[in-house]
């Protein structure tokens, strides 16, 4: 997705300006521009900055936006700060006084931010109160499906491999495939699970027409027949105390992710929410069945993680 205008645009915009228009002035939405030719930026057209913006452009900020304020003075642009920031980790920059020395020196940020300068104090009060990680969440879940969309990138595999993981406060244990993939099985079979009780609310109440969501769609797996097989096997040669057999098949999952499960909680408070029923947390409270898929949810999320 090149950009064939490589000219620096300086935007002429009310100095007031409020948050729902931060979208019309970073994309450059009805405004007027003026071009000034003697400062063109000498950027590849297949620099990754020009997709950036582009895919950026059919996301939703309103949860970004809503954490602004129209009071006081106009700060920098929240969908140019989360621009920024994205980018830079596309590039492998975490640092806050490194993106700021960039915004200043390298032509992508300079394009990125229209010349602004945005100073370390500016992004960190962007990420503490602004980008919050419900947010973040809410925007790289967009980001991601709107990359899969162009065909930029695939979310079809999650390959499980050999993975550290801290055992203790003081030592850690290398875990292997086999390990992994003796949990993940039966982690795999409570999704299912759970995504099926989720269509089942949907359709025994009404609630996918009247709230526009459709049913969850069922993962695909690859190798986990295998995967069973040795198991079961493994279980028979334990009693027998045989050696257990290798059980490093690869599993592929299709449209299963933290994510995916975030949005299905996200559409159960929704209901939730339009249906007035509250969550309850104290001892003795009866929880209803969209509390408990929400938690059951929950928990399989953060196992995936």
């Amino acid at each position: 997705m090149a950009n064939d205008n490589h000219l620096f645009s300086v935007t002429c915009y009310n100095v007031t300006m409020q948050k729902q228009d931060y979208y019309n002035e970073f994309f450059e939405k009805g405004q007027q521009k003026i071009n000034i030719s003697f400062f063109e930026l000498h950027l590849p057209d297949d620099d990754p900055v020009y997709s950036l913006k582009k895919v950026m452009e059919e996301l939703d900020f309103s949860g970004l936006l809503a954490c602004c304020s129209d009071k006081g003075r106009t700060g920098y642009n929240p969908i140019m700060l989360y621009a920024v920031v994205t980018y830079a980790n596309m590039r492998g920059v975490r640092a806050v006084d490194r993106i700021v020395e960039l915004c200043e020196r390298d032509l992508a940020f300079i394009w990125l931010t229209k010349g602004q300068k945005p100073k370390r104090d500016a992004f960190y009060d962007f990420k503490s109160k602004k980008l919050t990680g419900e947010v973040l969440d809410e925007l790289n879940y967009q980001f991601l499906r709107r990359l899969k969309r162009e065909g930029l990138i695939t979310l079809k595999e999650l390959f499980i491999d050999g993975t550290k993981i801290e055992a203790n406060a003081n030592h850690y244990s290398f875990v292997w495939r086999g390990s992994i993939n003796y949990h993940l099985a039966g982690l795999l079979d409570t999704i299912d699970t759970l995504y099926a009780k989720y269509n089942t609310l949907l359709h025994e109440n009404g609630y996918g027409p009247k709230y526009d969501l459709g049913d969850a769609q069922m993962f695909l797996i690859e190798g986990m027949e295998k995967v069973r097989r040795i198991i079961d096997e493994n279980r028979k040669r334990k009693l027998t105390k045989h050696k257990k057999l290798s059980n490093n098949t690869v599993i592929e999952i299709d449209n299963c992710s933290p994510l995916e499960i975030l949005k299905l909680q996200k559409n159960l408070m929704r209901i939730a929410e339009g249906e007035g029923i509250s969550f309850v947390h104290s001892k003795g409270k009866q929880k209803t069945e969209i509390q408990k898929l929400y938690e059951e949810l929950e928990e399989c999320g953060n196992r995936l993680m």
